[in-house]
């Protein structure tokens, strides 16, 4: 399977989103989708911003947008936290 399904937290609007994520696409290109998609998704509560950021929901570690899902490691299931 090309790709990974996962679910975004968004501390903002206090809802969570299923989204499926390619392994090859790089972070960089996702954060901007995500950010774009999650401002519609939460009628107004976030807005993505060129700061907008992807965690781990769990541990809080931020992850290098120069690497791909699949580099991350990825899972179905994983939990993230988008800020």
């Amino acid at each position: 399977m090309d790709k990974v399904l996962v679910e975004v937290f968004i501390p903002a609007a206090k809802q969570s989103f299923d989204t499926f994520l390619p392994l090859k696409s790089p972070l960089h290109e996702l954060v901007l989708l995500l950010a774009n998609t999650m401002t519609e998704l939460s009628e107004g509560y976030f807005t993505g911003t060129e700061q907008t950021i992807l965690c781990n929901r769990h541990t809080g570690e931020i992850f290098n947008i120069n690497s791909t899902v699949e580099e991350l490691g990825f899972k179905n299931g994983t939990k993230l936290m988008l800020l």
